[in-house]
């Protein structure tokens, strides 16, 4: 595995920890929300990382195989719900919520983001590993 995917799979256990470390926290309480804001400043660095060092040979690739072209279109339009969804979750709870609410509406977060690692670690990470053997 390259050094890349590694610090990549790390930027997700420590996103996913800290939003689970949130919700034992509350939302509301002080050391919630400087972790909210500690993951999301995570999860901006981890996407920009991500565009700044994966995709740009992961699309030069996909120049000459059509294959990875669509698994990137794919994952874009994935990534561009997950994105939106997950800047919502950080913007509405930035001063606070209500349990329950926070409680639905980190479930559906941590679900997609859940889903989103699964298929970059399984998909993404391995067509990179192989360009870059």
């Amino acid at each position: 595995m390259s050094y890349l995917v590694d610090e990549f799979k790390k930027d997700h256990s420590v996103i996913t920890e800290t939003l689970t470390n949130i919700r034992a926290l509350g939302v509301t309480s002080e050391k919630g929300q400087k972790m909210l804001l500690a993951a999301k400043s995570s999860f901006l660095a981890h996407l920009k990382k991500e565009d700044e060092h994966l995709y740009p040979v992961l699309k030069k690739a996909a120049e000459s195989d059509v294959n990875l072209k669509q698994t990137l279109d794919t994952f874009a339009t994935d990534m561009d719900e997950v994105t939106k969804g997950a800047l919502d979750f950080f913007d509405k709870y930035s001063t606070g919520g209500s349990g329950r609410e926070f409680a639905k509406d980190f479930g559906k977060l941590m679900a997609a983001l859940s889903i989103r690692i699964r298929k970059e670690e399984t998909i993404l990470y391995q067509k990179y590993n192989v360009l870059n053997q």
